[in-house]
């Protein structure tokens, strides 16, 4: 599971489940809340590893912009506001609050992504770089994988062929230039050994091991689906 966690609060289940399929896809962790006193409670007991908060305004028990002034006065933790669409006026006194970013619903989840990827780009540099094949998220920088937002176990020889097919996605590479580029020309051994690492990668990415298509003659190929 991804160390960034973002907390969606909605009292929409349908809406939540929305969300956080399309976030989880990308290996966020994911936090809920159905009302604006459980948003808090949840807020409170995670503020050290919440990195974002998605949060809606039309709630009962607190609204959102009584979450928001509450959190404000210990956090600057990113919040975008998840809003029918309304009057320029609400938007300004958000702002005012210390709203980051609104989105009006209905909304594309992929557009809600990617503000959620550029907040967070913006607001925490430091953060690791990942990169989506598919629902496969790899982390460049701490050689994990991720698929469906579960942490797959995987051998440093295991990760670096499955970001070599993945990087090379749509191409048919032969089991020559795989040993060359995966194993550093530091093999000379039977190259059936990709073919071994191979069916160990597509049992633990499950599902998604029909991405990894074998060329009859040739080696293997990488295609999202």
């Amino acid at each position: 599971m991804s160390d960034i966690t973002v907390l969606v609060v909605d009292d929409e289940v349908r809406m939540r489940k929305l969300i956080k399929d399309f976030l989880m896809q990308k290996g966020y962790g994911i936090l809920e809340a159905g009302d604006g006193e459980e948003a808090l409670s949840v807020f409170e007991e995670n503020c050290n590893k919440i990195k974002l908060i998605l949060l809606d305004v039309m709630m009962p028990k607190l609204d959102g912009w009584s979450v928001l002034r509450q959190i404000r006065q210990s956090s600057k933790v990113p919040i975008i506001m998840l809003t029918a669409r309304g009057e320029e006026q609400d938007e300004l006194f958000g702002f005012e609050l210390g709203v980051d970013e609104y989105i009006s619903k209905p909304f594309s989840p992929k557009i809600l992504v990617a503000r959620v990827e550029a907040i967070l780009k913006r607001t925490s540099p430091e953060l690791k770089e990942l990169k989506d094949y598919g629902g496969i998220v790899i982390d460049t920088e701490g050689r994990t994988v991720t698929v469906d937002g579960k942490q797959i176990e995987m051998s440093l020889r295991e990760y670096e062929l499955l970001k070599y097919l993945a990087d090379n996605e749509g191409i048919a590479l032969s089991r020559d230039k795989i040993l060359n580029n995966v194993w550093n020309y530091d093999y000379y051994g039977d190259s059936r050994t990709i073919d071994s690492h191979i069916k160990k990668i597509r049992h633990k990415i499950g599902k998604k091991g029909k991405y990894i298509q074998t060329i009859r003659g040739i080696g293997y190929k990488f295609e999202i689906k």
